[in-house]
């Protein structure tokens, strides 16, 4: 079952969070970057008393682990391991491309989808979905970092993400272009396929998804997301 999850997204300079109890979404948008760290625990402690729900009550936490804003990135997996380790929930990570793909999907109908995201330094993340073809997850690319000149948008094809202010005239000609962002409703729609194909993952691994020069996550990085992860304190159940 998946009736009760909690999902948030902080690798944009937009925060979402959403949370499903059965057929009844509850969900909240804001401003994100540097005033994620300190707006989204009490958003996804007010969001689950509006629900109803414990968050032991939770089938699974679901957060976008990138590529993105490695601030925001931190944020959302250091909340995402201090919940899961206080309340024994399961993990469940999304990338953050496949957000933008399923968002322009379920908003324009869009089935074959480069979903981009502006990597700031003149660069993009990128990856194409074809949902027509290659099933839930499109095909489960690998993320790529390129110039905006070097995407390859193939014929009737569409482009989707928020780089089109920031690099549109440089960016191949699409069969459409979409202005959608990673949110957590679109994690929600997501979590279910992922879920069935054992995606989640132990509050210890809540690893960012890096893309930039291949950074792997060092040890350093991980002890310092696990102390975060410590001092997060877990939503009260709602009275």
């Amino acid at each position: 079952m998946s009736d009760k999850l909690l999902a948030f997204d902080t690798s944009t300079e937009h925060l979402s969070v959403a949370v499903r109890h059965g057929d009844r979404v509850l969900a909240h948008s804001g401003v994100g970057g540097a005033q994620a760290s300190s707006t989204l625990l009490p958003l996804i402690r007010q969001l689950l008393a509006d629900a109803g729900l414990a968050l032991a009550e939770l089938d699974a936490i679901v957060f976008g682990r990138g590529p993105g804003s490695f601030t925001g990135l931190r944020t959302a997996c250091s909340v995402a391991q201090g919940l899961a380790f206080g309340a024994k929930v399961p993990l469940l990570p999304v990338d953050t491309l496949l957000a933008v793909a399923d968002e322009a999907r379920h908003a324009f109908g869009a089935q074959r989808v480069v979903a981009v995201l502006d990597a700031r330094m003149d660069q993009l993340y990128a990856a194409h979905y074809d949902f027509d073809t290659a099933g839930p997850f499109g095909g489960d690319p690998e993320p790529l970092l390129l110039a905006p000149e070097a995407l390859e948008v193939p014929a009737g094809w569409a482009l989707a993400g928020n780089a089109f202010t920031a690099y549109g005239p440089r960016l191949a000609t699409a069969t459409a272009r979409h202005e959608v962002l990673p949110t957590a409703v679109a994690m929600l729609r997501l979590a279910p396929a992922l879920l069935a194909a054992g995606r989640t993952v132990p509050a210890a691994q809540a690893w960012p998804l890096y893309v930039r020069d291949k950074v792997a996550q060092t040890t350093e990085e991980r002890a310092a997301i696990k102390a975060a992860a410590a001092a997060v304190a877990v939503p009260p159940s709602p009275v």
